[in-house]
């Protein structure tokens, strides 16, 4: 078994002492041989203590983007069944109106749709099957005259890929990913939905939900749907839209609400895995993959959005952008993904570099973590044991 960074594991460990966050995995690698790699602290604090190991899963919350829906967006296209460059009504219905704004899917993918970042959808439809016709009806509100679209990093792009790649292939988007990606890849604890019997193996989240229950209520606000105090009150009535506020220790399902709403499958949120599967899913962004032709990783490599703010890939946001959490030890061409849990994969592609930081920040609240600072300052000692060590 490859053996632990002290550098990496000693700063780990005084995040955890400083209570940033509770416990973590970590794993870094180059040509696809693990160098280094630990488990840290612990993976539950309520209603038990639980030690994180090696075999902890984790949510990846927003890792799932790339390392889900953008792969399984390139092995449609690269097949025929998906035109990057065509409107998103050609495949979702819900989006052939005369009077929406035409969104393609490379704008999906790059984050260049104009949608905005996120909406409480479980307030707007009453059934999974209801959320594309809810995102629809976000470009049917009122438009600034000749706006000017920059990118915008929208959970509600990737959303409407998962349920495109649905319509598409037929079939739901996690038996999509278990028969492309899992299955071939040979998996074990790479998942949606984990099942009960799992629990004590996963990484629990958020003590109820009371972060994105501000962010809903704001929404709200901000949006004239409603009052304050009756927003509120939705959340806490069942059979509203489906939508229940969970007041418990999130542990063993998805902590995102949109898809813990969507049956814990959405192409935005919902992957279940450990920091040795996600690597082996990491490596086929890079020269070598199993599932992608070269085609493919250029346009996971190569900057879509020049000349914007962000500088993005397909599903990636890569090094050169300002101030990201890729930090100053990665070269700008580095590709990497935060998710809101507290994970974050960076990859190094002409060296083959793979850093994975799979953690719980989350549990049991939301604090203010400079989870940026943590990631960047975890990138910069994973690069300095790489150069140690190969």
């Amino acid at each position: 078994m490859p053996n632990s960074s002290d550098i990496i594991s000693n700063f780990l460990e005084s995040e955890i002492a400083h209570g940033s966050i509770p416990g973590g995995q970590y794993l870094v690698g180059e040509n696809r041989r693990i160098v280094a790699e630990d488990a840290l602290g612990l993976a539950v604090l309520e209603p038990e203590r639980i030690p994180a190991t090696l075999d902890t899963i984790y949510d990846c919350a927003s890792l799932t983007k790339p390392l889900v829906t953008a792969l399984l967006v390139a092995r449609a296209a690269d097949r025929g069944l998906l035109d990057l460059n065509a409107p998103l009504a050609r495949y979702l219905s819900e989006f052939n109106h005369a009077q929406m704004r035409e969104v393609t899917l490379i704008q999906l993918l790059t984050h260049t749709s104009g949608l905005p970042n996120w909406r409480p959808l479980y307030l707007e439809a009453q059934t999974r099957d209801d959320v594309p016709g809810a995102i629809a009806r976000v470009l049917l509100e009122p438009q600034p005259q000749n706006p000017v679209i920059d990118l915008i990093y929208s959970d509600l792009n990737y959303i409407l890929l998962g349920f495109l790649l649905e319509r598409v292939m037929g079939d739901r988007l996690d038996h999509l990913a278990q028969r492309e990606i899992f299955e071939p890849l040979n998996l074990q604890r790479t998942m949606f939905n984990p099942p009960q019997e799992l629990l004590r193996e996963i990484a629990a989240t958020e003590h109820g939900q009371e972060f994105e229950l501000a962010n809903a209520i704001e929404d709200a606000k901000m949006r004239s749907m409603q009052a304050v105090e009756k927003t509120a009150s939705r959340y806490r009535r069942p059979g509203v839209s489906q939508a229940h506020w969970r007041k418990d220790v999130i542990w063993g399902e998805v902590h995102d609400g949109n898809a813990n709403f969507m049956g814990g499958v959405a192409g935005h949120a919902g992957l279940f895995s450990t920091a040795r599967e996600v690597f082996r899913i990491a490596n086929q962004f890079l020269i070598g993959s199993d599932l992608l032709t070269p085609k493919w990783l250029d346009l996971f490599t190569s900057n879509l959005t020049p000349g914007r703010a962000t500088s993005r890939s397909m599903a990636w946001i890569l090094g050169e952008t300002p101030d990201c959490s890729a930090g100053p030890a990665l070269p700008p061409t580095a590709l990497g993904h935060n998710g809101f849990t507290g994970t974050s994969i960076w990859m190094d592609p002409q060296k083959r570099r793979v850093l994975v930081l799979l953690t719980n920040r989350v549990h049991p609240r939301v604090d203010a973590i400079d989870m940026k600072q943590i990631r960047r300052s975890f990138n910069a000692l994973a690069v300095e044991t790489l150069e140690r060590e190969t």
